[in-house]
């Protein structure tokens, strides 16, 4: 997603050069999305262009179920319509250059269009050759349930990280009596476990850190402290924050992969690297100790929060 929204400007070139250095450490799943491009194609694209060389090498899902362009809506209508999502799929095999989508994921629950519509419609696709396997992205245990009872849903996609626990309560366990995989984005806090951080104030408008709750003030100052806390623990193992944070997921269960987002080789290096981590028992025990609930601040402002998580 940051390589073009969400993050600052984008960076095509940039992109591009780092989807062709995560294939050369090994990295075998990339995950765009129709937002990602605001209805242009533009993020699915660069990723199309980025594997055209090795494509059979690597999972590539993608999303949809959003209305599109966004614009400047602050409330991202939903549109699950069937008709819609053989849209987007036509789309998005079209821009991704390829013949079939390893996983499509519905990327939000639309609340106008009943689950097993949608699950249904994901199923025709796979059938016809389309599609191989059916997400999820930020749906509740019921929702999940009355999905997987048209078509197998092979993955969960919610955010998880040592900043964001929630789905740890109900999520995870309906996920694993399933059998269903979890794919945690903002492994990382969006950023906020990198360590490289600054107050809400010095992003651009463009940037979802400026209005993120977790770096406005008072929630950030306490972020900030439970950080310096991490890295004094990560220093001791020997490696980074960043490191720390990943194999924290890692470590959590091997139905949980997390995906990073970066657009720097270096970053990307750093990433890969957290899965020679490990972390003890007394390691998590003190991860719990430091953000025992996660982050101060919430992940999304409330009109935008899920509706499993909103009760």
């Amino acid at each position: 997603m940051g390589m073009t929204m969400a993050y600052g400007a984008a960076d095509e070139a940039g992109g591009i050069a780092t989807i062709k250095r995560a294939h050369d450490l090994g990295v075998t799943l990339l995950d765009t999305a129709e937002l990602y491009g605001n209805g242009t194609g533009s993020n699915e694209k660069l990723v199309g262009e980025a594997v055209a060389g090795f494509r059979d090498d690597m999972v590539l899902a993608t999303k949809f179920g959003f209305v599109l362009p966004r614009g400047s809506d602050p409330n991202r209508q939903l549109d699950s319509r069937p008709d819609r999502i053989r849209e987007v799929a036509e789309n998005s095999l079209r821009y991704l250059g390829t013949d079939h989508i390893d996983v499509l994921y519905q990327h939000r629950v639309d609340p106008d269009v009943p689950i097993e519509d949608v699950a249904g419609a994901v199923k025709e696709l796979i059938d016809a050759g389309k599609v191989r396997y059916f997400g999820l992205s930020e749906a509740g245990p019921d929702d999940i349930r009355r999905a997987y009872a048209v078509q197998p849903v092979s993955v969960l996609q919610t955010e998880y990280s040592i900043f964001e626990r929630a789905v740890e309560k109900e999520i995870l366990p309906t996920t694993r009596e399933l059998g269903i995989g979890f794919v945690a984005y903002s492994p990382l806090g969006r950023g906020f476990l990198t360590s490289q951080v600054k107050p809400a104030s010095e992003y651009g408008p463009d940037d979802m850190r400026s209005f993120d709750e977790r770096w406005q003030p008072g929630n950030y100052e306490q972020n900030v402290a439970a950080i310096e806390r991490l890295t004094e623990l990560a220093q001791q193992k020997g490696t980074s924050v960043t490191q720390l944070a990943l194999a924290w997921l890692l470590a959590q269960g091997d139905d949980i992969v997390p995906i990073p987002g970066t657009r720097s080789p270096d970053r990307l290096a750093e990433n890969v690297g957290a899965a020679d981590v490990t972390l003890t028992a007394d390691d998590l025990k003190l991860v719990d100790e430091i953000l025992p609930g996660g982050s101060f601040g919430s992940r999304y402002a409330e009109a935008n929060m899920p509706s499993w998580e909103r009760g």
